[in-house]
């Protein structure tokens, strides 16, 4: 694996913000059925993290400083 594997701008903003939607949709997971709105919530700020990442590449804040 690369030394710099991972350790970009965008790698990090992407894995917090998935961690973030795995956070919420997990407590509302304890709270089945009456935060149906928050579990997808989750899910959906999980799923979005991935396009932000692409995003971000593009943007250049991906790249090696190598």
């Amino acid at each position: 694996m690369a030394a710099g594997h991972g350790n970009t701008p965008a790698a990090w903003t992407a894995v917090s913000v998935a961690m973030l939607g795995f956070v919420v949709g997990s407590v509302a997971l304890l709270q089945v059925p009456t935060q149906m709105t928050l579990l997808w919530i989750g899910i959906i700020v999980a799923v979005l993290a991935f396009p932000l990442f692409l995003v971000l590449a593009k943007l250049g804040f991906h790249a090696s400083d190598h």
